[in-house]
């Protein structure tokens, strides 16, 4: 059966009060959660490098993107050579692989705004063109 488009499979939505299996298994932990905690740290301590990963993304979370401003004042020519500049600097360990993702994203946004301007431009052209040869064309 085919769904009819703008009508929801579910118009009910999911019931009031059903349970999020998280939450049943965040209830379950939290009353162990000082206990856990403390042997994570004990297996850290004794070399347990997946423990050790665990309490230090905890300590120290990882820097994001929006964390850490990203200079665009090197980006000048051409959009290619923009683009360029952004590998090159990925190539180095300049940009964090997602730094140089948001900057490509940028640019990609700005070249799809040159592109409408340039296409509006091109038909408005088109159209005082056209409307010119229109009124001069013989009755």
């Amino acid at each position: 059966m085919a769904f009819r488009k703008g009508a929801s499979g579910n118009p009910a939505g999911r019931p009031k009060g059903t349970s999020d299996r998280r939450n049943s298994l965040r209830e379950l932990l939290q009353p162990h959660a000082a206990d856990l905690v403390k042997k994570a740290v004990e297996l850290a301590l004794a070399g347990d490098t997946t423990a050790l990963r665990i309490c230090v993304d905890r300590i120290i979370p990882a820097v994001k993107a929006k964390d850490a401003p990203i200079s665009l004042s090197g980006l000048s020519g051409s959009l290619a050579d923009q683009g360029r500049t952004v590998l090159d600097a990925l190539a180095a360990g300049e940009l964090t692989p997602d730094e140089a993702n948001a900057v490509m994203g940028v640019i990609s946004a700005q070249a799809r705004i040159i592109e409408v301007d340039e296409l509006e431009k091109r038909i408005a052209a088109l159209e005082g063109r056209n409307d010119g040869s229109e009124s001069q064309s013989p009755a």
